[in-house]
């Protein structure tokens, strides 16, 4: 009863004072990934990177005077993958396993079919929400920036810190020295892709380029640790802005070009002011084990499995075809 009357009078006020929905909150990832997968029948629970100390590097030059990288976690389309388009499925085999870079003066299909987005509330239909190379280019164009790199950057989501510490994220420094960059904007996708990203962007700054990451898992990023986060609070997979709109890409990106010019010390988050609808009931659907029937999650579990076979299948072929080998295309 008394619990009851409580409820009664906490939405009262909060009718009364405008309080904004308790579930109206940045989705908690790390316990609702943790408590998923330990649901799923799984082990001990994974464990995310975690720093106290973080680098900053200050930018020395306007940003009309920059040359910017991009890096994202999306894959090249892949037609002999199978199903990568608009809405498609978890497709492992589309993932890749080892850096990509592109010439950024080219237009390029990229998909993030491979990766763990949220697939209820978000489709990948408009590739500018995760990979905003023609938005850069604009602001090349426009002035706002001096240059976009001659390369952007794919960084495989990669769940072994050690691979993306010592291989993939060293490989990305040494490609955006190659190219002169100032500053790099870096774009996650999934769970997993906010670390890769959140570690090679530690790892841009301790070799003086000054980053920010653009995503949408606020605990993850955080947790890692990174000097200038833009935080988007969207269904995973949107971390540019909202598909089909414009506006809000460019606001989104502007918000980016802000924080990296003047965030004043690591650690600096940002949150749009953007929403993705007027109801925060998308938030409570991801990996929540709450909403999941019995057969359901015996289903998640077996796609799962041959999901983690399938990568290892391609991770196996691709260590012996051409070890580490990183690839550009054109």
């Amino acid at each position: 009863m008394k619990t009851s009357m409580a409820r009664i009078m906490t939405s009262e006020r909060a009718t009364e004072y405008r309080f904004a929905a308790s579930t109206d909150v940045p989705i908690p990832y790390l316990p609702r990934i943790r408590e998923y997968y330990q649901a799923l029948g799984y082990g001990a629970p994974y464990e995310w990177a975690h720093y106290a100390d973080v680098p900053f590097y200050r930018l020395t030059k306007p940003l009309s005077e920059c040359r910017i990288a991009l890096v994202t976690t999306a894959a090249p389309y892949q037609p002999d993958k199978g199903d990568q388009g608009p809405g498609a499925p978890y497709n492992a085999k589309a993932k890749f396993y080892t850096v990509y870079s592109g010439d950024t003066a080219r237009e390029h299909d990229l998909r993030i079919s491979h990766i763990a987005i949220d697939r209820k509330h978000t489709t990948a239909e408009d590739s500018a929400t995760f990979f905003p190379l023609t938005a850069l280019r604009q602001s090349a164009a426009s002035g706002r920036i001096g240059y976009v790199a001659s390369r952007f950057h794919g960084a495989p989501t990669n769940r072994s810190h050690r691979v993306t510490l010592e291989v993939d994220g060293p490989e990305i420094v040494a490609r955006c020295k190659a190219d002169g960059v100032d500053a790099a904007l870096l774009v996650p996708n999934c769970p997993v892709c906010h670390q890769t990203v959140s570690l090679t962007a530690r790892l841009l700054e301790e070799n003086a380029i000054s980053t920010v990451v653009m995503g949408c898992a606020k605990d993850i990023v955080e947790y890692v640790g990174v000097p200038r986060f833009l935080f988007s609070d969207f269904p995973l997979g949107n971390g540019a802005g909202r598909p089909k709109d414009l506006e809000s890409q460019d606001f989104t990106l502007e918000l980016a070009f802000k924080l990296l010019a003047s965030a004043p010390a690591a650690r600096t988050t940002v949150q749009s002011l953007l929403r993705w609808s007027a109801s925060p009931e998308w938030k409570l659907d991801y990996c929540n084990i709450e909403r999941l029937t019995e057969e359901e999650i015996r289903r998640r579990r077996a796609d799962f499995d041959a999901g983690k076979e399938e990568a290892k299948r391609l991770r196996e072929r691709a260590a012996s075809t051409h070890p580490r080998v990183h690839d550009e295309i054109a």
